[in-house]
């Protein structure tokens, strides 16, 4: 072999080494179980991603709080510790109000509105406006959640029969507004700590939507599942400006493409899952509650444009006006 052809090879066996070496590992986290649509779904889109970018990135996934609270991998965002979460829309609205809006109790009038708002301009207004104040996070795809409906040891029919209700919420402010609204006493604690805290009477009650209370098992400590559907909630999928600023334009679009996907997927799942657990829960011995859901919103409406809220009624009026 002759020496032009030594250093050819030589070249091309360093810039193979190169590029092996460029792979660019990333962390996904969520607090939620590996059982849920959520972490398939993100599982998935670990999977597409690598297949995408010719595995230039690999991301693993960490579920069910194993990389801290809710509250910790938001922070970790910004610190880049992590590089995508699930998270909700409380808790991104602690970095930037308005956002928290999708949110608040009895926002929606229905799915249907739900989802006219996570494909409108105002969301897209509202993720921008996250992702300035945030120093760059990239909301890139919202994730149909369930409806929030609360569970407990006695029967609820009306607000009233909530009073007194000590209640666990997620530890984000605005997830008192329902509970106070109708006279319980909200008490945040982390999601991963809410089994043992209805087991022991820490609290007496908790709010999530139907797959969460499956997955999280809090119907064995719980006796009756009251369908308030206080919060058409959902989660965003949000990439940290550390992460972020660092892609290429087109592996921004690969990212933003791969997570909305996935959000689409999850979404549909949860859709189908929700339709059929009423039943599911009856076969397994609770009291499934459908309550007139009026009074219960009614008690809220009069608070959305309170102190309580993180947006300008202008915002609130154009999520009113979405079809």
């Amino acid at each position: 072999m002759n020496r032009s052809i030594q250093r050819l090879a030589l070249a091309l066996g360093l810039s193979a080494a190169l590029g092996a070496g460029a792979q660019t590992k990333l962390k996904f986290a969520h607090v939620y179980e590996t059982s849920e649509p959520y972490h398939t779904a993100a599982l998935w889109a670990a999977a597409e991603i690598a297949k995408r970018t010719n595995n230039r990135y690999q991301v693993e996934v960490f579920p069910a709080s194993s990389l801290g609270k809710e509250t910790d991998i938001n922070q970790g965002l910004t610190l880049g510790t992590v590089d995508i979460i699930y998270t909700g829309q409380l808790f991104a609205g602690r970095t930037y109000g308005p956002i928290a809006i999708g949110g608040a109790p009895y926002m929606f009038r229905d799915f249907n509105h739900w989802k006219s708002f996570a494909g409108s301009a105002l969301f897209n207004e509202l993720s921008e406006g996250y992702r300035q104040k945030s120093g760059g996070n990239k909301v890139a795809a919202i994730t149909y959640y369930g409806e929030r409906h609360v569970t407990s040891n006695k029967p609820i029919a009306t607000p009233a029969d909530m009073k007194g209700l000590k209640i666990r919420v997620p530890d984000a402010p605005l997830y008192t507004m329902f509970p106070r609204a109708v006279g319980a006493n909200p008490t945040p604690i982390a999601f991963a700590e809410v089994y043992l805290a209805l087991q022991n009477g820490t609290v007496d009650a908790q709010e999530n939507p139907l797959p969460t209370i499956d997955a999280k098992k809090f119907y064995e400590v719980q006796k009756y599942i009251v369908l308030t559907g206080h919060i058409t909630d959902a989660l965003l999928t949000i990439v940290g400006g550390p992460t972020w600023n660092k892609l290429s334009v087109a592996d921004k679009k690969t990212f933003e493409a791969v997570l909305q996907e996935a959000a689409a997927r999850a979404s549909t799942e949860i859709v189908e899952v929700e339709k059929k657990l009423g039943a599911e829960f009856e076969k397994r011995g609770k009291t499934v509650v459908k309550v007139d859901r009026a009074p219960f919103r009614e008690a809220v409406m009069k608070l959305h444009n309170g102190p309580d809220a993180t947006w300008d009624k202008a915002t609130y009026d154009k999520l009113q006006a979405l079809k």
